[in-house]
């Protein structure tokens, strides 16, 4: 990071702003506020990655660090709504257009499928799944993309709209960062295109522009793999039953966290993720 906050950097992308690399809030000592969520109520995270969110959770708080509950805000809206329906705006033509002259990755064969389904189909879908799947059926609805361009200057509208409340959120619990669980372990052959639900623990912060690092801080155990087991998610449906077998078998493979902070703020996340990093490693060579 250093490296690229530079002038020299500056002189050869205009684009970048020109803000160098602050050392005083990367070397800081200052006790920090975290905010902190186990499950914000799309994709309930696997039992390794919520006993690493909280081992590192008592870690930060022994070293001084204040903890605070933090859930964002209207979570399956922003999944259908905001990030499906926004990628998908052209109901995913261009991806299939870009996929039509050469071979399919086999990972991405359950998505294309999906996505060359006629709309009238997906419709009708979505209307009966919803009352047992509500998921699943508002997912089948965001495929259906955006509609018309004024559809989709609102859908940005819409955007902007949610990042303001994340950020005012943020603000109201004066957090310096945000600890949050990281999808782990490694999925099982060919199964990450089937899991795009998964995705809720790292796009949300795509969508708002926010720094967002990873530090790996645990492996999987016996007693995590026993505890999958039992493993229902939040809503019991075909996704929670696909990623209790794309997680499992995974014992000895890393499990992370995920470290984020305000929008021109890397060196606080930086900062955070070498917290994190020290605190770990220090208990382990205990």
């Amino acid at each position: 990071m250093k490296a690229l906050l530079c002038e020299d950097m500056f002189s050869l992308d205009p684009t970048v702003p020109p803000l160098l690399f602050n050392e005083q809030e990367y070397l800081s000592s200052k006790p920090l506020r975290i905010g902190y969520y186990e499950n914000e109520g799309y994709q309930l995270p696997s039992p390794s990655m919520r006993r690493a969110l909280r081992e590192v959770k008592d870690l930060l708080e022994r070293a001084g660090h204040t903890l605070v509950p933090f859930t964002p805000p209207r979570i399956s809206y922003v999944m259908h709504e905001l990030l499906m329906r926004g990628v998908l705006a052209d109901r995913g033509e261009t991806l299939l257009r870009n996929l039509k002259e050469g071979p399919t990755d086999p990972c991405l064969r359950s998505q294309t499928i999906v996505y060359n389904v006629p709309q009238i189909i997906k419709n009708f879908l979505s209307f009966l799944l919803k009352p047992v799947y509500p998921r699943m059926a508002g997912a089948l609805s965001a495929l259906s993309g955006v509609g018309s361009v004024s559809d989709l200057w609102r859908q940005h509208t819409d955007v902007e709209e949610y990042c303001f409340e994340f950020m005012s959120e943020w603000r109201k619990q004066d957090l310096d960062v945000l600890l949050s669980p990281m999808l782990g372990p490694a999925f099982n052959f060919r199964y990450c295109g089937k899991l795009t639900c998964a995705l809720n623990f790292t796009m949300i912060y795509n969508l708002l522009n926010l720094p967002a690092g990873v530090v790996p801080v645990s492996t999987v155990t016996d007693a995590d793999e026993e505890e999958l087991k039992h493993y229902k998610g939040n809503f019991g449906d075909f996704w929670d039953r696909v990623f209790k077998k794309a997680v499992s078998g995974a014992q000895g493979l890393p499990v992370a966290v995920q470290c984020i902070s305000l929008p021109w703020r890397d060196e606080v996340c930086l900062r955070f993720m070498r917290e994190v990093e020290q605190l770990v490693r220090d208990h382990r060579n205990k």
